[in-house]
């Protein structure tokens, strides 16, 4: 196993739902993800091209909640990981999304999903 960046806690607000109601607003997403991603050579050189860049990748889910919609966590979640494998050269990523709010008795609720090329 390599090492893993991690982004967690990332809230971004995203028209997403299967409810009429709920394709006319913006709720609440939460993002944790870890990234597999070699770390040496970042560290070695100390230089930010070599690593996973994590504000350029929380600015891009920022941007892909905010220029898509879906009926499903499901479907995002699996769009999303597929995309920031292919765009960040990222060898693994696990994501857990949560739709706080989802369900009044609960906390929240969302998937975990691992993909890996």
């Amino acid at each position: 196993m390599k090492d893993l960046v991690l982004i967690e806690g990332l809230h971004v607000d995203a028209v997403i739902g299967v409810y009429e109601w709920e394709k006319k607003i913006l709720q609440n997403l939460v993002f944790d993800l870890e990234m597999e991603h070699d770390n040496r050579p970042a560290a070695e050189t100390d230089d930010l091209s070599k690593t996973l860049d994590y504000e350029a990748i929380s600015n891009f889910i920022a941007k892909y909640c905010s220029d898509n919609t879906f009926e499903l966590i499901e479907t995002l979640a699996e769009r999303l990981c597929a995309d920031l494998m292919h765009l960040f050269d990222i060898e693994s990523v696990r994501m857990t999304l949560r739709k706080p709010g989802a369900v009044p008795s609960a906390q929240s609720v969302g998937v975990k999903i691992y993909r890996t090329r």
